[in-house]
């Protein structure tokens, strides 16, 4: 009996071990092949036609030569990737902050105060959820050229502090928290401001780092919005730019890669056990 569970254990532990290197996979290539010198990029990744044989990609990702050339290129030589990086964190940055201010408190008056038809304007609310994005870009560009904030950096920072995923998030979190708790505060003397502070956000601290993380992403990844919204180039963010080093030049797209998914890297690293214990709880619930 004990060595049929030890057994069923080693070969899940197998088993996942097995996909998480399938999908750990890409990440461990570019963060290798980032170290490689120009011309072994240029033999490994661009297939190369000798004659009638080719020869194709390899998918070993240890440099024979370790080199830093490609991130003293980066780092030093690329002027406009450096801008674009810093555009992409000063609109994610805001971005992020404002719809954690914006998603918490219109979670809090759609969990915990009671007014008419609270449901059904939440209802109201969330449907936008059920649309793809692209469905709102339009009606967006009209919103934003008509308040004169086209090819600014507002007119991806302000749609998304109201996107309607924050407070349905959230909502989810502050549903369950005891009425008890929040009467009990009320007893005390205090206010609506003081109870959602210092009683509710406390205890929805993980559903709050859930929301950091999954909006970070989502935002620090888009192409088409940049593309729409923002006509000048130098006021795009990198991800509109990194399609273009993969075009131009394969030599150091590996280094520019990886330095644009490493504050993604350490943001999860850094609220991995927040997230995990957000999405348990958010399931539970």
């Amino acid at each position: 009996m004990v060595r049929s569970r030890f057994s069923a254990k080693l070969i899940k532990t197998v088993f996942l071990a097995v996909v998480s290197l399938f999908f750990l996979y890409p990440i461990l290539y570019i963060f290798g092949a980032s170290f490689m010198m120009p011309q072994e990029v240029t033999e490994r990744i661009i297939a190369v036609k000798t004659g009638k044989s080719s020869q194709y990609i390899s998918f070993d990702f240890i440099p024979d030569i370790f080199s830093i050339r490609q991130y003293k290129r980066i780092l030093l030589n690329q002027a406009t990737y450096l801008s674009m990086f810093w555009n992409s964190l000063k609109i994610v940055l805001p971005l992020v902050i404002g719809q954690v201010a914006v998603g918490s408190m219109a979670a809090y008056v759609f969990a915990k105060l009671k007014f008419p038809h609270r449901e059904k304007i939440f209802f109201l609310y969330i449907i936008t959820m059920l649309m793809p994005f692209q469905v709102t870009l339009v009606p967006n560009y009209l919103v934003m050229d008509y308040l004169g904030l086209l090819d600014n950096p507002l007119s991806l920072i302000l749609p998304g502090i109201f996107s309607a995923f924050g407070v349905f998030l959230l909502r989810q979190f502050m549903t369950y928290i005891p009425d008890s708790c929040i009467d009990a505060a009320r007893i005390d003397g205090a206010g609506l401001v003081r109870i959602f502070f210092y009683i509710v956000l406390p205890m929805v601290k993980h559903g709050i780092a859930a929301l950091v993380i999954l909006t970070f992403i989502e935002y620090w990844n888009m192409i088409e919005q940049p593309l729409l919204f923002l006509s000048d180039v130098q006021k795009q963010p990198l991800s509109t730019y990194l399609p273009v080093i993969g075009e131009n030049d394969l030599e150091i797209a590996f280094a520019a890669s990886f330095i644009y998914m490493l504050p993604v890297l350490l943001l999860f690293l850094y609220l991995e056990e927040d997230l995990v214990r957000g999405i348990q709880y958010s399931d539970i619930q």
